[in-house]
């Protein structure tokens, strides 16, 4: 099964695997059409992690394929006479631009996993690319979004997006060979058909074009790995979770979430007001340790093992009442908490999750990004180019000068909140989930998480349950229900609907009783769950 953002990703994920492919060969193909008909969210250009699933051996394994900040890269980058630059200045200068590491990802895994050719694996986005394929309403309508937010596009991008000034209109038949080049070019030579030659030549005169160049060199791209790391696992009632560690705050902060939650019986509350003002003052308590202390474990300690542990996990517990809200979050001292200031500022909205199980059992759960809609509005041979280097704090100090662990510096994975999960019950898998959303990626896939392990909802119902994101005061959906939201404010919930322009991208897919493969796929984008 394949549950993915856009009905054409979805079936060349389907036709790899009728082929004989794995379910990171469909993972390939997903990404490869995703980033031609939705480009507004994830793309060559960009980064993703990979948690995959290896029925045969057992082995749950981590693939971080994060942009990562040029050497030329500087704390201040983003700082002019002291103070931040607007987030619109911040984007689309050259600077925004991270070194991409999706590519680098999934050849990693491929090389891994693969059974299928990266052609094979890649020939439905070629042949898209070359014949035409008919302009989504999302990207179309993305297209508008970011002209009005950043204003004129430029170059390749303006050429391709916005001929003449003019946005691309749903329907509109579209072609893209300097993609099918891009993607024919990697399939022959492998990360050197990115990151040497050619498109990584495109791509470096792109960051260094117009009135603000950035840094991003040759070097910089030739250098780049990826890297392939043990997943995050921890149990929850009688599940094991398995998600992504550091550079990503994600997956940290959503099993926190629930190790502070199994001091309780959400089953009993089934979504309602008792359960849903638990799973708020959990995600609160959550959100604020992230802030203070998720980054790049490469360059600044982050403490996981004392933000998980049982002990302080059961102390977090404490500070919540089943009927009442926490007048303030806070951020709590875990063992091993170093002294940093909080970044508490996100803007991340370009982004898609995908979910591949193929006929041996092996499961891809995947969420991939180019940070902003549309990335830095910059494009390149074809392809998007993010804007990864604005998920870093502006200021690399609080107001008091304390260090901000998310600061910039060269070569540094700026910190995440992508949260691709599996799920196992009894060693065997059970459920594989994830989302975009920005910083309310946590929310969101807590929400599918309990919806289905605690409220017993299969993926599709999970999924379209209206959103509530609890950073700070919580926010909800407006479909949210006027009675739960009633029985939240009375127990003194500050209830907003500041984040209802997020939006989720839910994709799941679930191991039913019987044996049967169900899906879920987010009403709130294009895509669907379909079986080969």
């Amino acid at each position: 099964m394949v549950a993915a953002a856009n009905p054409l990703a979805v079936e060349a994920g389907l036709k790899v695997l009728r082929q004989g492919g794995s379910a990171v060969d469909a993972a390939l193909a997903v990404q490869a059409v995703l980033g031609l008909v939705e480009p507004q969210s994830s793309g060559l250009g960009g980064g993703a992690f990979l948690i995959h699933y290896d029925a045969k051996t057992g082995a749950v394994t981590a693939y971080d394929g994060r942009e990562t900040a040029p050497a030329g890269a500087t704390p201040t980058m983003f700082l002019k006479d002291g103070k931040s630059v607007s987030f619109p200045e911040a984007v689309t200068s050259g600077n925004s631009v991270g070194t991409p590491g999706l590519v680098s990802m999934l050849l990693l895994a491929h090389a891994d996993h693969g059974k299928l050719s990266v052609a094979e694996d890649v020939a439905p986005a070629v042949t898209l690319a070359t014949d035409g394929f008919a302009v989504p309403k999302r990207m179309a309508d993305a297209v508008t979004m970011a002209l009005g937010f950043y204003g004129p596009m430029t170059g390749e991008a303006a050429a391709y997006l916005a001929p003449g000034g003019t946005p691309l209109t749903e329907g509109a038949t579209l072609k893209n060979p300097a993609y099918a080049d891009t993607l024919t070019r990697i399939a022959a030579e492998g990360a050197k058909g990115f990151y040497e030659g050619p498109v990584a030549a495109a791509m470096v005169a792109a960051v260094h074009a117009g009135n603000a160049p950035g840094t991003l060199s040759l070097d910089d791209l030739k250098t780049y790995q990826a890297r392939k790391m043990e997943a995050l696992c921890r149990p929850y009632r009688v599940y094991l979770l398995c998600s992504m560690g550091p550079p990503s705050s994600g997956g940290l902060a959503v099993l926190e979430t629930l190790g502070v939650l199994q001091a309780f019986d959400l089953s009993a509350h089934r979504n309602d007001v008792t359960g849903w003002n638990l799973v708020i003052e959990a995600e609160r308590l959550a959100y604020a340790d992230r802030d203070k202390y998720a980054a790049d474990d490469a360059f600044v300690p982050v403490p996981v093992k004392g933000l998980l542990d049982p002990a302080y996990l059961a102390g977090r517990a404490k500070l919540i009442s089943p009927d009442r809200a926490m007048a303030e979050a806070v951020a709590g001292t875990p063992e091993g908490a170093p002294k940093w200031a909080a970044n508490d500022i996100d803007y991340s909205h370009g982004t898609s999750h995908f979910v591949v199980v193929d006929k041996d059992g092996n499961v891809v759960s995947m969420t991939t990004t180019v940070e902003g809609i549309y990335g830095s509005q910059r494009m390149a041979a074809g392809f998007i180019l993010n804007n990864q280097m604005t998920d870093f704090a502006f200021n690399p100090a609080g107001p008091d000068g304390t260090p901000i662990a998310n600061a910039i510096a060269p070569g540094k994975r700026p910190r995440s909140s992508m949260a691709p999960t599996i799920v196992f019950k009894d060693g065997q898998f059970l459920l594989a989930t994830g989302s975009p959303g920005g910083s309310a990626i946590i929310g969101y896939v807590l929400k599918s998480l309990v919806a289905m392990l605690d409220w017993g909802m299969d993926p599709q119902s999970a999924v379209a349950l209206p959103n509530v994101v609890a950073r700070g005061t919580p926010s909800v959906e407006a479909n949210f229900d006027p009675a739960l939201r009633a029985g939240l404010t009375a127990l003194g919930q500050q209830i907003s609907e500041a984040r209802a322009g997020e939006g989720s991208g839910l994709h799941a897919i679930m191991l039913m009783p019987g044996g049967m493969l169900a899906g879920g796929a987010d009403p709130r984008r294009e895509g669907l769950a379909a079986r080969p």
